[in-house]
């Protein structure tokens, strides 16, 4: 996966963090990154969340990290040298670690709604959410599968496509969160073909790359083997790759997926196009655990957010990681930087 070139600097509004679940373990991971941005290089950044949930936190776990209150993203830029800047979002209910409250639903919700109408009015220069919960907010009453369709909903209705990265590697999958048994008869020829075209898109808009590489995974083993145990490479997947072509990609495969995620392979490409959820996301997390990201890509916004859950057993014990956190705020810097240079 090649480095493109470092786009110009251009002066970026900060990046609003959504609260996500706050019985889990975003509190602690926001507060762990802003105590890591000098060391990390990060940008100015803002929770969307409750003022009193990071300053308790902060004292339970004996980290020296005040919390200011800021009236607007503006303000972060000045706040964020010496403290982290908490935008308000009252919670409905007490705070216990790893418990949820249905009550602080709503809350979870109207900070995502906040961070998003930031970003999409340019006051944040990008949105990072922290995980939710799912069943809860489900209980609460969204209606749709989780963050990335209720975004792609909320900016406009674009067809979201989600891509996981770490140091290394990008992955798309094609089919997401279904069984195993339903990838064959979902999957199409017209699918692959969309999200390997918004593909192609975003890793020129986004990431700098002028012809992207894209290598496109079998979904048999063998890729196949020239339809001797399996006709889905033929049939489905060939006839999808011209049109990602057209947008002026380089596209290689079917390829044979257990031959795909080698350092010698992944250095031939800049991102993996994959038939289904785990093809994609076992090398990722095998390659670098701590440090993997979730993008939506197809949003009119730039979004981000670390690739792991609200892990509710080990919330409030200080030893969650937030690796994956300050990825996801670093990776929307970066592409706030080339959109605003294109």
């Amino acid at each position: 996966m090649k480095s493109p070139a470092e786009p110009r600097s251009t002066p970026l509004a900060p990046i609003a963090l959504s609260m996500g679940e706050p019985a889990g373990i975003a509190p602690e991971v926001t507060l762990k990154a802003w105590a890591a941005r000098k060391a990390e290089t990060l940008p100015a950044f803002f929770a969307v969340g409750a003022p009193s949930l990071y300053r308790d936190l902060a004292a339970r776990l004996m980290l020296d990290i005040p919390v200011a209150e800021i009236s607007s993203p503006a303000e972060a830029l000045s706040a964020f040298d010496h403290a982290l800047p908490v935008l308000p979002i009252a919670l409905g209910a007490p705070v216990e670690d790893g418990r949820l409250a249905p009550a602080n639903a709503a809350a979870v919700m109207r900070a995502i709604d906040l961070a998003c109408d930031l970003a999409s009015s340019g006051a944040a220069s990008a949105l990072v959410t922290n995980p939710i919960h799912k069943r809860a907010l489900y209980e609460a009453g969204l209606d749709v599968p989780g963050h990335t369709e209720y975004l792609a909903m909320r900016t406009g209705g674009a067809t979201p496509v989600m891509m996981l990265s770490c140091p290394g590697l990008r992955v798309v999958p094609v089919t997401v969160h279904i069984a195993l048994g339903a990838v064959v008869p979902t999957l199409t020829t017209n699918m692959i073909a969309e999200k390997g075209v918004i593909l192609a898109r975003a890793l020129r808009r986004d990431f700098g790359i002028t012809r992207p590489r894209i290598a496109v995974a079998g979904l048999n083993p063998h890729a196949g083997e020239e339809g001797h145990i399996g006709r889905e490479e033929i049939e489905i997947i060939e006839p999808a790759l011209d049109a990602i072509r057209r947008e002026g990609a380089e596209v290689a495969g079917p390829l044979p997926p257990d031959t795909m995620f080698h350092a010698a392979a992944r250095a031939r490409y800049d991102a993996a196009l994959c038939m289904y959820h785990d093809q994609a996301l076992i090398p990722i997390k095998t390659i670098d655990f701590e440090r993997g990201v979730n993008t939506t890509l197809g949003l009119p916004i730039i979004r981000t957010s670390p690739d792991h859950g609200t892990a509710l057993d080990i919330a409030g014990k200080g030893i969650a990681h937030p690796g994956s956190l300050i990825e996801a705020i670093r990776l929307a810097q970066e592409i706030a930087r080339h959109r605003a240079a294109a």
